[in-house]
C-alpha cells in the first residue's frame, strides 16, 4: 500500500529554512508531493511549514527518520512533527444529548470521509448509545454530577489512554472539562459551539438571538483550552437569516453550520494542515 509522510515545522524564521529543509528531503531522494509556508508578523516571526512527501522510493524508513531529522530540527530551534498517511489517527468523541455534530461525524467516517479509527464514544447520558453502536462503535456512559465529576473524568482519561487516542472531537459535549485532561490533549482536542458567544451566552441563545433579531448565525471550531470556548480557532462559517425566520429556523441552520464547521476542522487537523500560533492557528 503507497503512502505519503507529512511533516509539520515551525521554529523562528531565519534566512535559508527552506533550502536546508528541501536539501534534507532531497538528498534522501524524497519526492515533495506539496510544500506550504507562512511566516507571521513579527521581528523575527514564526516560520510554519507543511510537507507532503511520497513514501515510495523515500531513503529513510520511519525507524531511522526521527534520527535523521532531529539534527536539522536543532540547529534551527525547530518544533517538529512527522505522520505517515497509512496510519490513520485514533479519534474519541464525546457527546451529550444534542446527536446532530455525533451523527454527521458517524456519517462522514463510515463513507471514507474521515480518515481515521474510532474506538469509542464517551457520552454523560445513554440516549445516544444505540446510534453509536449501530456502526458497530463501543458506546461508554459516564454519568456525570458535581459529586462524581473528578472520579468520572478520571476514568475518562484512563478510558481514552488505554485506547492510545490521538484527537478527541467534542461534539456538544455539554461539561466543562478539567485542566488535567485539556492538558493531556493540548492542541489535540476541538471543540464546536454556536458563534453568539460572548453575546448570548447560557441557555436558550437562539431564542434570544431571534429577539434581538440578528442577521446571521454561525459556528466555530476551535482547540480547547483551560479559558472556556476561548482556544485557538480552526475554522467559522455563517448562515444569513431574515426577519420571516422563526427560532426553529434558527435552531435547524444552527446544527447545520456546527455540522459543517466540526466536519471541517476535524478533517484539517487529521490531514495535519493545522498548527497552532499562541492563541491562533495557521491552516494549510
Amino acid at each position: 500500500m503507497g503512502y505519503n509522510i507529512r511533516v509539520l515545522i515551525s521554529c523562528r524564521d531565519r534566512k535559508g529554512l527552506i533550502s536546508a529543509i528541501s536539501s534534507f528531503m532531497a538528498m534522501h531522494d524524497g519526492n515533495i508531493l506539496s510544500a506550504d509556508q507562512y511566516v507571521s508578523p513579527g521581528d523575527p516571526g514564526t516560520f510554519f511549514m507543511r510537507l507532503e512527501i511520497e513514501g515510495a522510493g523515500f531513503g529513510l524508513s520511519r525507524e531511522e527518520f526521527d534520527g535523521a531529522f532531529a539534527p536539522l530540527a536543532r540547529r534551527h530551534g525547530m518544533s517538529w512533527s512527522v505522520s505517515y498517511t497509512d496510519t490513520p489517527r485514533r479519534m474519541a468523541v464525546l457527546v451529550s444529548r444534542q446527536d446532530h455534530c455525533l451523527i454527521d461525524l458517524l456519517w462522514r467516517w463510515d463513507a471514507g470521509e474521515l480518515d481515521a479509527e474510532i474506538p469509542l464514544v464517551i457520552s454523560n447520558h445513554e440516549d445516544l448509545a444505540y446510534r453509536v453502536e449501530g456502526h458497530g462503535i463501543p458506546f461508554h456512559h459516564r454519568p456525570i454530577t458535581p459529586e462524581t465529576r473528578a472520579v468520572q473524568e478520571a476514568g475518562m482519561l484512563e478510558l481514552l489512554r488505554e485506547h492510545r487516542i490521538d484527537l478527541v472531537v467534542l461534539a456538544r459535549y455539554m461539561q466543562v472539562l478539567s485542566p488535567k485532561l485539556v492538558n493531556a490533549y493540548r492542541d489535540r482536542l476541538i471543540n464546536i459551539h454556536h458563534s453568539f458567544l460572548p453575546a448570548f451566552v447560557g441557555a436558550d441563545p437562539y431564542r434570544r438571538a431571534h429577539e434581538r433579531g440578528v442577521k446571521v448565525i454561525g459556528a466555530t471550531a476551535h482547540y480547547v483550552t483551560e479559558d472556556l470556548d476561548a482556544g485557538p480557532i480552526i475554522y467559522q462559517d455563517v448562515a444569513h437569516v431574515t426577519h420571516r425566520d422563526t427560532v426553529d429556523d434558527l435552531v435547524r441552520l444552527g446544527r447545520e453550520v456546527e455540522r459543517r464547521v466540526l466536519a471541517r476542522a476535524v478533517r484539517w487537523h487529521l490531514e495535519d494542515r493545522v498548527l497552532v500560533d499562541g492563541d491562533r492557528t495557521v491552516v494549510f
